[in-house]
């Protein structure tokens, strides 16, 4: 029998947010039990958050190192005019500490959540068929749309949970090292706020949206990570060149880069939902 969800020209069912709730919420909350995943990724955004920052800029402020401030101070001699002028700090030790603070870890920003993320989102659906859960969740009662945005959800609450809380984390650290070197609190400045609240989520959304219709297609975890991290390579790539543009003065680049990606993310978001069937959900070849 054909069900309305797949036939062309048939309407589909309103969404039902209780059952994407439901299906979110199962993969969260078994997430939350699988210590040998967020344990290691805690780790990981902690390191590049707030360990490596911290030895960074105490190694500048604290320590007085000569020749790491000199060496700084010969590479900031090199970045554009406009991001010269917007570097604070009265001393060479506080402007280097400023611009390590402001330039230097922009790509942590976006590399870090979106591996977290689309860790979790390649293992969500070819996962429930290595576990023999498959079947159950391709003969519940929530159609295929409601179960793809509830896994999409339960992956990106990973990846936009690792950037609040890495964000305020590096934030208070960097206005806590730096902040006295350059005259008060400065952190976060208006570019990273661009960054972090317009340009970072729809690219997570995007990537996980492309992520999530690989893992129904492929057949183990360990494939679904490696064509994971061919489509977020690129996507990376390009976070990153925006990251250090926007935050050496070119905003308006951002606002536009943003605004395309999450024209992106809707529309990789509205096609997941059309693609995604039963027979990728059972793991059964379909050449549709």
């Amino acid at each position: 029998m054909t069900h309305a969800w797949t036939s062309p020209g048939v309407r589909r069912p309103r969404m039902n947010w209780h059952r994407v709730r439901v299906v979110a919420g199962a993969d969260l909350r078994q997430l939350r039990q699988s210590k040998d995943f967020w344990i290691p990724m805690s780790i990981l955004g902690g390191m590049f958050f707030v360990v490596l920052p911290t030895v960074l800029l105490l190694t500048i402020t604290r320590l007085g190192s000569v020749e790491a401030v000199g060496q700084i101070s010969e590479v900031l001699e090199v970045l554009p005019e406009r991001a010269q002028e917007a570097i604070q700090g009265d001393t060479p030790a506080g402007r280097s500490a400023y611009a390590l603070a402001v330039f230097l870890f922009a790509p942590v920003a976006v590399v870090v959540p979106l591996t977290i993320a689309t860790a979790v989102g390649a293992a969500t659906i070819v996962g429930e068929r290595e576990r023999g859960t498959g079947e159950f969740l391709a003969h519940c009662p929530a159609s295929v749309s409601e179960i793809y945005l509830g896994k999409l959800i339960a992956s990106l609450v990973p990846g936009y949970l690792t950037v609040f809380v890495g964000f305020g984390a590096y934030s208070i650290l960097v206005n806590l090292i730096a902040g006295p070197e350059v005259g008060g609190w400065f952190f976060p400045t208006p570019a990273w706020w661009l960054l972090m609240l317009w340009v970072i989520p729809p690219f997570l959304a995007f990537g996980l949206s492309l992520v999530l219709r690989l893992s129904a297609r492929v057949k183990s975890t360990a494939a679904a990570q490696q064509a994971a991290g061919l489509v977020t390579l690129p996507l990376i790539l390009v976070a990153y060149g925006q990251a250090t543009g926007s935050l050496w003065g070119a905003s308006t680049m951002g606002i536009w880069v943003g605004a395309a990606a999450w024209g992106a993310a809707g529309w990789g978001l509205w096609r997941g939902m059309r693609t995604m069937n039963r027979s990728r959900l059972l793991g059964v070849a379909d050449e549709s």
